[in-house]
């Protein structure tokens, strides 16, 4: 039995649309961080129209993420045919038409950065960072996902621009706290450092490893483990420059932050761990449960004032109008 135009048609777009990593959209959830600080800062920006706003500008990061994706993926194809779960992807089994990939990759890139242009220049400007560093991290002769420790800093640097395009959708007209947008960057490379620490134990063969991304010729467990530690120290020291200098309340966190990265630790040292699918850790009860803990802790405390806490630390209040006062 012959299929119908419309099916064959619907099978042969699958691939494509599954190469966008729709399912990654998620990452972009990076953007809250921005948002809040805008909030916390003008909070007059609480109103309808600012939500409008950030649906507009969740989507168009969501366009240019998908076109760095794209690019990904496809360029990816002959490595991830090597790795055990990765050779399933679309472009690894063949299913992706070369030319018909670059040009999703070109129009996803042009659609959204014009789109981000158009709802304000510094917004445009960061969604077309986000675009530039897909190149830089995917594209020879520079191809930085490469390179050890430079994979890391420059695939993890979405974080901070993230926080930019949460920022600024809201407020074109001032940049952040440079402190928080370090301390960001730290994050998400401890994120991607286990990552690729567990990816390295999966694979269990170092001259495979090595075969299926370049950095892995340099890395070993010790070395990925010693920089994951790295990572926490540095965000430990730039969040610590922003709690002084902006929100002493936040120390309180201090106790979850640890859980939650510990927690993230123990699933990195799993064998098969799912820390190599970030984006199925909804899937982890305890991840969720201490994800949202946290989330919950850090808007409560940024906008609660507890003057006693500067008085116990020696350190001059910030002038910000918080939402409640305690003591």
């Amino acid at each position: 039995m012959q299929s119908s135009p419309l099916v064959a048609r619907s099978i042969s777009v699958r691939p494509y649309i599954q190469i966008a990593r729709i399912d990654h959209w998620f990452k972009n959830a990076f953007m809250l961080l921005g948002v809040m600080l805008a909030f916390f800062y003008e909070p007059e920006l609480a109103r309808l129209e600012s939500a409008f706003v950030l649906v507009v500008a969740f989507f168009i990061t969501c366009i240019v993420a998908s076109s760095n994706y794209v690019l990904n993926e496809y360029l990816d194809a002959p490595y991830d045919r090597l790795h055990p779960t990765k050779c399933m992807r679309p472009a690894a089994q063949g299913l992706v038409v070369g030319w018909i990939a670059l040009l999703e990759w070109g129009l996803l890139g042009l659609i959204g950065v014009t789109a981000a242009f158009l709802l304000n220049p510094s917004f445009g400007l960061s969604a077309m960072s986000l675009w530039v560093m897909g190149c830089i991290y995917n594209l020879p002769p520079i191809r930085t996902k490469e390179l050890p420790y430079i994979d890391v800093l420059s695939e993890s640097i979405n974080n901070p621009i993230r926080l930019l395009l949460g920022w600024f959708a809201l407020v074109p007209d001032r940049l952040p706290p440079l402190s928080l947008a370090i301390a960001y960057w730290m994050v998400g490379a401890y994120f991607m450092a286990t990552k690729r620490f567990a990816e390295y134990r999966a694979i269990g063969d170092p001259k495979l490893a090595a075969s299926y991304r370049r950095s892995f010729r340099w890395y070993d467990d010790d070395r990925l483990l010693v920089s994951m530690v790295y990572y926490l120290v540095a965000f430990g020291i730039f969040s610590g420059i922003f709690l002084v200098r902006y929100r002493l309340e936040l120390i309180l966190c201090a106790p979850t932050v640890a859980w939650f990265f510990a927690y993230y630790m123990k699933l990195g040292l799993k064998p098969d761990s799912p820390v190599q699918a970030p984006e199925k850790l909804y899937r982890d009860r305890g991840f969720m449960i201490c994800a949202f803990v946290n989330l919950a802790l850090f808007v409560l405390l940024m906008y609660t004032s507890i003057p006693s806490l500067y008085w116990l630390f020696n350190v001059d209040q910030a002038r910000f109008a918080p939402l409640w006062r305690i003591g």
